[in-house]
């Protein structure tokens, strides 16, 4: 079979249009070469990577968001596989509270620095017992979801004030 009437099939990726032109007949003929002429992107493709690049960006401000959302969903796994973890994170709820009573009588201090003290301590205390609670009962069971969204707003609030002023 002639190669002028074998049809050769050109490789290329999904979503991209190929053109071929054929090659120029005749002794100095010049080789083959396709255009690509790629496809527009939907405006669902273009809406998520605005979305993406505007989260890439802000990704240190949302630090908590984040780290919020790998809790909950490492808690509701902890519920699912092995609901006996909450009896093993139950007493880390009270290592924040350990904390502030060795700080606190090592380097005794007053005014604001006692009040960001007590603050991080009533705050990782909470942290911890809803951690041990969801893993135990589940993140979504009774007011355990209301206690998070809570938490995460006090923590990105804080993490904002705290990134602009330091």
């Amino acid at each position: 079979m002639s190669s002028r009437t074998r049809t050769r099939k050109v490789r290329t990726a999904a979503g991209v249009t190929a053109v071929q032109i054929p090659r120029a007949r005749g002794r100095r003929g010049a080789p083959p070469f396709v255009v690509v002429v790629p496809e527009r992107p939907s405006l669902t493709r273009e809406a998520f990577g605005f979305v993406g690049r505007g989260l890439w960006m802000a990704r240190h401000a949302l630090a908590p968001t984040g780290i919020a959302l790998v809790a909950l969903v490492v808690t509701g796994l902890l519920h699912l596989i092995a609901w006996w973890s909450a009896l093993v994170l139950a007493p880390a709820a009270l290592a924040p509270a350990v904390w502030f009573a060795v700080v606190q009588r090592s380097h005794p201090t007053q005014g604001s620095t006692l009040a960001w003290r007590i603050g991080l301590a009533v705050f990782a205390t909470l942290t911890l017992a809803w951690a041990a609670l969801a893993a135990g009962f589940g993140p979504w069971a009774g007011a355990l979801p209301l206690v998070w969204l809570l938490v995460l707003i006090v923590a990105q609030t804080a993490w904002l004030i705290v990134r602009r002023t330091h």
